[in-house]
């Protein structure tokens, strides 16, 4: 029975004439009862679901801020190895390029006075001596062609 209905025969009196109508009041206002407990009962869940799902959301998001944190975290460490591997690559290069100059710069040198000295041997030898007197050099140079 609906509360409508049952407001009208309260209105009315029907249900106080004898004894089967209050059995009838009776069950309807259990019925009206157990109505307004069901309604309470699914507000009361209704608001409980409500929560969960706002706690729900709050947990989520936060698991999705605590996620990126740790993402940018091992991509900052990542970056800081990486950096450390191309500085370390660098100094090696570096060194393997001037220990290469410096050996070419070695064998130029030698090279080089491996041609004076040939070239002293082949053209010949220019032996001389110098002296200053008062107003004029006297120079007396001797080479010698082998």
């Amino acid at each position: 029975m609906d509360t409508q209905n049952v407001s009208k025969a309260l209105a009315v009196g029907t249900y106080l004439t004898g004894n089967e109508p209050c059995l009838n009041l009776e069950k309807t206002a259990i019925k009206i009862q157990s109505w307004w407990r069901g309604n309470m009962v699914r507000r009361t869940l209704l608001q409980a679901a409500l929560r969960a799902w706002v706690i729900q959301c709050w947990w989520r998001s936060m698991q999705a801020k605590m996620l990126e944190q740790r993402r940018r975290l091992a991509l900052r460490l990542y970056t800081c190895q990486e950096w450390a591997v191309v500085k370390v690559q660098a100094q090696v290069r570096m060194w393997q390029a001037r220990r290469r100059f410096l050996q070419a710069r070695q064998a130029a040198c030698i090279i080089q006075s491996h041609w004076r000295w040939h070239a002293s041997q082949t053209r010949g030898l220019i032996r001389g001596h110098y002296e200053v007197r008062a107003s004029r050099l006297e120079l007396d140079i001797e080479i010698l062609m082998t």
